[in-house]
């Protein structure tokens, strides 16, 4: 599949997890890639890996002076059509436990960091004659869970966020959506490499009852950012396995 060709993305928080799955996908679809993370080596070595259509960047996305510079090795490479805004932290503590600095570095990074994002791409896409971001929520963005507070209000400010860019982009052929995952498979979810029984156990009741994968994701990112979603934007794709749905009750019938 080579729905992606012709196109320049940014990744961020692509050195390793759902991003390292996103970059890779993207690849494979046929896009110009820029690895943007804190993490060099790993970030580096991807890109290395990754051969001659991806481009590793140091990127603290809190810094709209670094973003200039990861913008300008994207438009080296081709016209800026994409920006995955996937870089973030999770925090768990009760609220009563959570100090000021801990509330703000969550939304610092999760929320101010996909504006910075989506800010720093506006004229290179329209540049380019169009574009698509993708704001990678989550679940909490959803709905929420306790010792979540920072985490499920930076989550919903970005669906916020999102649907106001949206309009405001939406003239210049620039769409952007959220895509929300459920628990997936990647350090951040903490199943650490576990094996697929452990890491499927908290599921069983889900609809889907299985941890996600990082390329589930991925594939919901790669849509987003091609033609195929040309008349999306604004919206909400989850990749959640029915979480948001409901549970199954075992006291209940099933069919």
């Amino acid at each position: 599949m080579s729905r992606l060709n012709g196109k320049t993305a940014i990744i961020t928080g692509a050195a390793q997890g759902m991003g390292a799955m996103t970059a890779r996908v993207f690849i494979e679809q046929g896009a110009n890639v820029v690895i943007a993370d804190i993490l060099e080596e790993k970030g580096q070595a991807l890109a290395d890996e990754l051969g001659e259509k991806a481009r590793f960047v140091k990127l603290d996305i809190t810094d709209p002076e670094q973003w200039e510079a990861a913008v300008a090795v994207a438009e080296a490479m081709g016209p800026l059509n994409i920006l995955v805004n996937n870089a973030g932290i999770l925090v768990f503590k009760p609220i009563i436990e959570q100090s000021m600095e801990d509330f703000n570095k969550v939304l610092n990074i999760n929320l101010t960091g996909c504006y910075n994002g989506i800010r720093a791409v506006i004229e290179p896409m329209k540049r380019a004659g169009s574009g698509s971001i993708v704001n990678i929520s989550s679940i909490d963005g959803l709905q929420a869970k306790n010792s979540l507070s920072a985490y499920a209000a930076s989550k919903w400010g970005m669906r916020g966020l999102t649907k106001s860019a949206a309009i405001e982009l939406g003239h210049h052929k620039i769409r952007v959506n959220t895509v929300h995952p459920g628990g997936i498979d990647t350090n951040m979810h903490s199943t650490n490499g576990e094996a697929n029984e452990e890491a499927n156990a908290f599921y069983k009741n889900h609809a889907l009852p299985r941890v996600g994968l990082p390329v589930e994701v991925a594939n919901m990112s790669a849509f987003l950012a091609s033609d195929d979603a040309s008349y999306s934007t604004g919206s909400e794709f989850c990749v959640d396995g029915g979480w948001n749905a409901g549970m199954a009750l075992d006291f209940l019938p099933k069919s």
